[in-house]
């Protein structure tokens, strides 16, 4: 190379450097100013996140809504904290001298506005549990959820045939922590918990299901016994792990949770005789999964039965510290049972 090509060459190497510098101290200068507080000064202002509204969506009205600077550096922001199905509907207090840190900080700690109420769904509550828990907070009656449940229409594409009955939406009913205000209709509040569970069902998720061979309502199934069977959440994968290999092998699941969803009220201990109560949900007496979910799963225990641990495991037993023991063989399980129960 000529010593001319040799000096434009590095003329051209310094002008771009110049430029990518430049650039990057004005995107840094960008980001410090819009991170920071619209204002030092200003009122609180009421903020609703309705079901079904985006990180997205909600950003472009902060911004219109002059308590942000930028939506684009919010949305940002949201995606560093995994925020996107993590944001609470309801009413909040927001102002301009807060910052987006700390106006997402109070989305995802479910900060009520003053006129709301707040409920706080169990994971692995049942639908019944659900609607004793919602009407204990004043929300409706039995008879009207049981109504809704039963009967009113979601436009949700995974409750296509879901079965009848109080169970309908069993599974469905996404565990979270929601704030309503106290007028809140038994319709809009079941539409809620559902519109939860609708944004767990990501791109992501849907391709993984489609790996797995799993239908929504069989991954929601599993994600329910994973639920019920497992009680430290390490053991939840290997739960998931044993119950997809008996499935595999067409060997009955045997879990004790299927027939205490069939109990008027949970037994510490099951009998013989309620092993052999005549129920398709008797996982004892038919193979397969039950006709549906048993509980409203968890993100973890859904998270779980989407990524099971990779094991030749058949068995499990519970120990007296919650942990699950688990074996290949059932002369191990026996073992297990000895040793552990």
């Amino acid at each position: 190379m000529s010593p001319e090509r040799k000096k434009r060459t590095w003329k051209s190497f310094r002008g771009v450097i110049l430029v990518l510098l430049v650039g990057s101290l004005g995107l840094l200068s960008y980001w410090t100013w819009a991170t920071k507080p619209y204002s030092p000064t200003g009122n609180s202002e009421k903020i609703t996140i309705s079901p079904g509204m985006t990180v997205e969506q909600l950003a472009v009205k902060l911004q219109q809504g002059h308590i942000i600077r930028s939506a684009w550096a919010f949305r940002m922001l949201a995606w560093l904290r995994q925020a996107n199905i993590k944001l609470y509907v309801g009413d909040y207090q927001l102002a301009q001298t807060m910052s987006p840190e700390e106006i997402i900080n109070d989305l995802l700690k479910g900060t009520e506005f003053t006129d709301a109420n707040r409920v706080t769904i169990p994971e692995g509550y049942t639908t019944e549990q659900i609607i004793a828990l919602l009407v204990q907070k004043g929300v409706g009656s039995k008879e009207e959820f049981t109504k809704v449940i039963t009967d009113d229409t979601f436009p949700y594409p995974f409750l296509q045939g879901a079965p009848k009955g109080v169970h309908r939406l069993e599974g469905y009913l996404f565990p979270n922590t929601y704030y309503i205000d106290k007028k809140t209709t038994p319709h809009a509040m079941i539409d809620m918990l559902l519109q939860q569970f609708a944004k767990e069902l990501t791109p992501a998720v849907q391709k993984q299901l489609v790996t797995m061979k799993l239908s929504i309502p069989q991954w929601v199934t599993i994600g329910s016994l994973v639920e019920k069977e497992a009680v430290k959440k390490e053991d939840r994968p290997k739960i998931a792990s044993v119950i997809l290999n008996r499935l595999k092998i067409n060997q009955p699941l045997q879990i004790d949770a299927t027939i205490q969803f069939l109990l008027a009220a949970p037994k510490p201990k099951l009998l013989n005789k309620d092993l052999q109560i005549s129920s398709p949900y008797n996982t004892y007496l038919h193979k397969g999964l039950p006709p549906g979910p048993i509980a409203n799963p968890g993100d973890a225990s859904l998270q779980a039965a989407l990524f099971p641990a990779q094991t030749d495991f058949l068995y499990y037993v519970a120990k007296k510290d919650g942990y699950h023991v688990f074996a290949k063989t059932y002369a191990e399980h026996l073992k297990n049972i000895k040793l552990y129960q």
